[in-house]
């Protein structure tokens, strides 16, 4: 069973970026965009306390330096409503922020799961992710996920074999993904593309993005 305390965050990028000074329409162009963006999406994460506030019971919640464990947050970054979106926004928006919060010191124990229409934002996102050396998990609509980016044939095996399963338990590794499997899970663990729960067990963050999502309405006013 997927951990019940952590709820997504839903961010809707078109609404940020049409409150963004220097940009006014459904568009993600141009750098300076893409900055204030980001900027607002860090905004949202520092003011939005998750669900299971202070829960002991995640394993990646420890941030060094830190005596309990931070709270959780699956960040759904929704592109669906943006109508363009080029390199250097895709760049600040997507490379960037992945780029903070897999640092040791990143501000929020925060997971990240990329919503795009279709094929229309995906280039842009994995060239991005690819000239980074990242990955990331996106939704491409109609319940088909995608993991994007740079990932090695082995961890791109255990992760699809994870988002079939949507949990795998920690002595079911080896038998679901053969006896690299624990060591190919926990590399994905620490490269946030997947969660690993206290137990040992692993969820995928497909499992995160629909459950006891924020309401369009309700994010509308959050960007506001």
């Amino acid at each position: 069973m997927v951990n019940s305390t952590i709820r997504p965050l839903r961010i809707d990028v078109c609404a940020l970026s049409r409150s963004a000074p220097a940009s006014r329409r459904p568009h993600m162009v141009t750098r300076p965009t893409g900055r204030a963006v980001r900027k607002a999406i860090e905004d949202r994460l520092a003011a939005s306390p998750p669900e299971g506030a202070g829960d002991p019971s995640s394993r990646v919640g420890r941030l060094p330096g830190r005596a309990h464990p931070s709270p959780v947050v699956v960040s759904v970054v929704d592109f669906t409503r943006v109508r363009v979106m080029d390199f250097s926004c895709a760049d600040e928006v997507v490379a960037k922020l992945l780029l903070r919060y897999l640092a040791p010191d990143r501000p929020r124990n925060v997971f990240f799961l990329f919503r795009a229409a279709d094929d229309t934002h995906r280039h842009a996102v994995e060239q991005v992710l690819e000239r980074h050396g990242l990955a990331a998990v996106c939704d491409m609509g109609a319940g088909r996920f995608r993991l994007l980016g740079c990932a090695s044939p082995g961890e791109r095996k255990a992760w699809a074999a994870l988002e079939m399963r949507r949990r795998i338990r920690a002595e079911d590794a080896t038998t679901a993904l053969g006896p690299p499997g624990a060591r190919r899970l926990r590399r994905l663990a620490k490269r946030r593309l997947v969660y690993a729960e206290a137990d040992g067990g692993v969820s995928a963050l497909s499992s995160f993005a629909t459950a006891g999502a924020l309401s369009v309405a309700e994010e509308r006013r959050g960007a506001e």
